[in-house]
This record gives structure tokens, sequence and C-alpha cells, in this order.
């Protein structure tokens, strides 16, 4: 009994082992069956998963799991993820990834770095987070969270960095009482008075939420009343003192006089001011904003039209341009019947104003067909894009007629215009700014960027998304199109695809032509001119798209490079010599299941940039069209898990 007893206490001193590579990979290969057994080439025979795509091992154990947009799609058991319990970063953002997180997540109790942004995983944040108390980076922005955000975040007191924007998180924002060096909760349902230890954090980290504690939006009861103003006492009657405190009249009339001469010299000396710096400013602002070839338009039109700006001359020149509209508008120096500020559109409020222009940061984000367009940071540090319309030479009257029911378009797949300002010399387009970037910058930045390439699901949704787009436009009016649709003009913001710049070619001057360079690779052969532009021609532009989805090519000088290829005519030789699948981005080719869809996509894509428009389906019979393909792809992708 006694040998039995002191080996039980002697087993006890030695911690048990850790586990060995074979249950890491078991574990992966559960993840890999219930998620990605259609895009993880994974090799179930290998005696070690440690050279397995995104797999990283260290001290005998897989440390780091990290597959960004490779595909993954569907729900995450338990008894996966949770038995890698030497697991230091989880990287799965950019998938198609749902349902609730696996409550054994609590069993990775090394896990410093968490990243699932940007896929569908929904329910409330599981209380399995709160026991990762190792963890010092949390990413779970654009997914579909529900509930209130747990106070017991606030207990990981290594954390830094905190992502929940974009999600439906609903209450108010605890106060964790951390020292986070990144946080967003930004465009979620959350409400209420911010925090005091978050009020430190930037204006962009509360966007779109009904909260106030900013400088921008003081809550009620924190605004101060205004100091009440100090009475003077009223100084004790001093009897026969009083008389000697009296002026006599000459020293009154003196004061007088001398007040009235230093009254005339003060204006004199005001007028000869305001005179000359009104001079100096409209110079200035004629000089920037009406010059094509001062230094800063030759620095826009150098930056890709979808790239975003910064630095330089290029900053310069767009801090200038806004600026020089602002000091037009705030000094009345436009025609007598222009607008004295910016007008806003529906419900928005007139949160900002001209003045606020003038004082922006800004940087240039592109020339693009009827403009250049620029990033304004505001003081109160909201974040817009700023359109200048170059070319633009309508009576007001007539601006504003064309450009109101653009103004009136609200769509969940459009890019709203929130306010213009209009004047003699200056014409500026304000929306929300789109930070995600644009669908062109998506295809064709990979290369060398590290960019993760589009699985097919995600092309799918964003060909849906622009369609519903485009679709709603032409159902405003029977007159109303785009006219400017191409990948650029397409812009993605939490995983849902946004059409913007619809609606400008009616602005255009009938002497300038809008269709050159960047746009001849979606043009539709009939439009020669701004004024032929129909619904059909948007279908065609619209065939290109689908087919730079496809393909992953870029369209005739949609980009100036020599990759570009006149896409529906390089398409249509391919197909009829009946070698299809050569047509097909190489990233689409190693999903299974999913042929028969993408080649129904292609014909879309075929019947849209037919010769004759005519023969060319409305919006929404492509809409319809590309939604049963929607269906098709998730019913395979279904049956890829069972």
């Amino acid at each position: 009994m006694v040998p039995l007893l002191f080996f039980l206490f002697l087993f006890s001193w030695f911690p048990p082992g850790k586990p060995d590579l074979e249950s890491d990979k078991a574990a992966l290969l559960a993840f890999r069956d219930a998620v990605g057994r259609s895009v993880l080439q994974w090799n179930a025979s290998s005696s070690s998963p440690c050279s397995w795509q995104g797999v990283t091992c260290q001290a005998g154990n897989v440390s780091i799991l990290r597959l960004p947009g490779v595909g993954l799609y569907g729900r995450i058991p338990d008894g996966a993820l949770g038995n890698l319990t030497g697991l230091r970063t989880l990287s799965l953002r950019f998938n198609g990834l749902s349902g609730r997180l696996p409550a054994d997540l609590a069993a990775l109790g090394e896990l410093r770095n968490l990243y699932l942004h940007n896929n569908r995983f929904s329910g409330e944040i599981p209380s399995s987070i709160l026991s990762l108390r190792n963890l010092v980076r949390l990413n779970l922005a654009q997914n579909a969270f529900a509930g209130s955000i747990p106070a017991g975040i606030g207990n990981l007191k290594r954390l830094r960095t905190l992502f929940l924007e974009g999600n439906q998180l609903t209450g108010q924002i605890p106060d964790f009482n951390l020292t986070l060096d990144q946080f967003n909760v930004s465009f979620n349902r959350l409400n209420g008075s911010i925090p005091r230890s978050l009020r430190t954090m930037p204006g962009s980290a509360f966007f779109g939420l009904d909260v106030c504690g900013l400088p921008s939006s003081p809550c009620p009861d924190e605004v101060p009343s205004p100091a009440p103003s100090p009475v003077e006492p009223t100084p004790p009657d001093d009897g026969g003192n009083r008389k000697k405190k009296k002026l006599s009249g000459g020293a009154i009339a003196g004061i007088a006089i001398g007040s009235v001469v230093g009254f005339l010299v003060l204006s004199l000396l005001l007028f000869f001011l305001f005179c000359g710096g009104r001079r100096e400013n409209r110079t200035r602002s004629v000089e920037v904003a009406a010059s094509p070839h001062s230094p800063g338009a030759e620095a826009s039109t150098r930056t890709k039209g979808d790239a975003p700006g910064g630095g330089g001359a290029a900053a310069a020149a767009a801090s200038a341009a806004v600026a020089s509209a602002a000091v037009v508008a705030a000094r009345g120096e436009s025609n007598s019947g222009a607008s004295k500020n910016l007008v806003f559109f529906g419900s928005d409020a007139r949160v900002f104003d001209v003045e606020e222009l003038l004082r922006a940061s800004a940087e240039v984000l592109g020339k693009g067909t009827f403009g250049t367009a620029y990033k304004a940071v505001l003081e109160s540090e909201r974040v817009l894009a700023v359109k200048r319309l170059r070319d633009v030479e309508l009576p007001e009257q007539e601006f504003r007629a064309k450009i109101e029911p653009v103004g009136a378009m609200v769509h969940g797949n459009l890019v709203p215009l929130r306010a213009y300002y209009y004047s003699k010399d200056e014409k500026l387009l304000v929306y929300d700014f789109i930070s995600e970037g644009s669908l062109s910058s998506l295809l064709h930045g990979t290369k060398g960027t590290g960019r993760p390439p589009l699985h097919w699901r995600t092309r799918v949704e964003i060909a849906l998304d622009a369609a519903r787009g485009v679709a709603y436009i032409h159902s405003t009016s029977p007159s109303a199109s785009h006219g400017n649709l191409k990948s650029s003009n397409v812009l993605l913001l939490s995983g849902t695809a946004l059409v913007s710049d619809h609606g400008l070619a009616p602005l255009a001057s009938a002497v300038a032509s809008p269709f050159s360079g960047r746009l001849s690779g979606y043009r539709a052969p009939e439009v020669t001119d701004s004024h032929r532009i129909s619904q059909k021609a948007d279908v065609y532009s619209f065939g290109v798209l689908l087919l730079e989805l496809l393909t992953g090519k870029a369209p005739a000088q949609a980009l100036l490079n020599e990759e570009a290829v006149d896409l529906p005519r390089w398409v249509q030789s391919v197909v009829k010599e009946e070698w299809a699948s050569e047509v097909f981005d190489p990233e689409l080719l190693r999903y299974q299941d999913v042929e028969d869809e993408m080649v129904q996509l292609l014909q879309l894509a075929i019947d849209c940039t037919a010769q004759y428009p005519d023969k060319r389906p409305a919006m929404p019979e492509i809409v319809s069209r590309i939604e049963q393909i929607h269906r098709s792809s998730s019913r395979s992708d279904d049956q890829q898990k069972v």
C-alpha cells in the first residue's frame, strides 16, 4: 500500500505531457472536413501538419492557423479548434463562416490574436471569448453578431485592439476600463453615452451610432450651462465726494473727439486690408481651382482612380482644391443666384458646412470620368468623399433639377449622395467615404499586395449586389441610367457591394465627352456621347463587369497597362472555339461542383454584351438570373459539407 501511495504522490509532481502533433493534426482535419474540404488541400497521410497551408508550428504544437480569404464556408463545430491548445494566432478573416462561435474556444488559453472579421458569424458574442485572458487583439468586425457587448471584455486585461464594427450589437457601450490602442464599434445599433474612458478614440470609431459624448455631439446632461454674467456691485454713495469724481466738460469733449477720429482710422485700415486680402484670396482660388496645368492637377492625373491618395503635392493640391471652393462659398463670391452653403438631401441633418471643408485635411483619391475625388477629414473626424466636378457649365436651376433625383435615390446597394455645393466656379458632390476600396483594386491589386484572392461565392454576391443597385436606378424612371458603370465604381463595405458615381453623366457639358480613356472598355457600341446613354448601355457595361469578375482580366483601357483586353471580343472568340474553361480566372478553377454556375454567369455576361441593344436583357431579368445562380452555388456548398 505504501509504495502505491508513494508512486501516486510522486506522479502528481510531474505535469502531464503536452499533446503531440497527432492530436493537433486530428483537430485540423476535423476543421477542414467541416468548413474547407473543397479548398484546403491538406494531405491527411502526412506525418506532420506543420507544412500544410496556413499552419505554423512551434515547440511541438500548432501555434498559428492563418487562412484568410480562402473560401471557408459553414459552421465551425465543437471539438475542432478547441483541441489546438498551443494556438497563439487564429486568423480566419474574409471567409464565409457562419453560425455561432464554438464554445470550446475557451480552451485556447495561449491565444493572443483572434481575427474573425468579414465572415457571417451570428448570435451573441460568446462567453468563451471572455475566458481568453491572454488575448491582445480581437477583431469580430463585419459579421452578424447581435445582443449587447459583454462587459466581461473588461476582464481581458492584456487586450489592446478591439474591433466590433459592422455587426448588429445593441444597447450601450460598456466601460471596459482598458488601455486600448485601437477600438471601433461603428455601424451597430448601439446608443446612449460613450464611456469617458473611450472618448479619446477618434470619431470614426463611433460612426452610424445613436450615441453622445463626442465633442461634436455632447450628451444633454453634460452640456455646461452658460456662466451668469458677473454683476458689478453698486458703489456706495459717498455723499460730498461725488462732485470730485465727475469729469469736466472739456475732458468729455476730448474723449468724444478722440473716439470719432480713432473709429475713422480703424475703419480705413480694415477697408484696405479687406480689399487686398480679397483680391489675393480670389486670385489664389482661381489659380488652384481653374488651372488644369497646376502641379496639383498633374499629380492627381497620375493617381489611379480607385487607389487611396496621400502625401506630397497630391495631398496639398487636394487640400487647396477643397479649400478654394469653401473660400468662394464662405465669402459669397459665387454668382448672384448661387447657393451659399451645402445643400443636403433626405433626412441628413446639416452636421457640417463649407467652413468645415475649408479647414479639412484632404488627399487625392483619383481622377475619374467626371472629376477628381478627394478624401476629406473634418475636424469632427468625420470622413467624406468629395468629388470636384469638371466640365459642368449648367445654370444652377438646371444643375439642381438634374442632381436632385440622384440625391433622392436610397438603396442598400448604392452609395448615397449626401450633399452638393454649387457656385459659378465650383461644383462639389459629397458622399460618405467608403474605406474598404473598390472591386477594381480587389481584382487587379492582388499581385504583390498580399490581398487574398476572391473566391467564387464572394464574386457571385458582388455581382448580385451591383445588379440590384443598377436595377433600382433603372426603376426610378424610364430614362434613369447609371452612365458610368465600371469596377472602380463598385465599392465594398462590410461584405456588401455599393454602386457609386451614378447619375452624373447628364451633368456633363455637351462639348465634353466623358467616354474616353478609362471608360471605353465598358462602353456600349452604340454610345458615342453622354447624351445617348440608355439603360441598355448600362446593361452592356454591367456585362463587361461580369466578364471582369469571371476572367480576372481588366477591360481595355480600364487600367492603363499591358494586361487590359477587349473582354467581350476576347471571350466570344474563346467560347467559339469551345475551350470555355480557358476563360475563367485560374483562382476559380479550384472550386469543385460550381462549373455549371460559372458557365451560367458567363452566358449571362455574353447576353448582356450583345452587339444590338434590343438583344440585351433588362436589369430585373439579370437580377433574377444571378439570384438563381447564387441559390445553386449555396446548395453546392451545403452538399459538400454533408
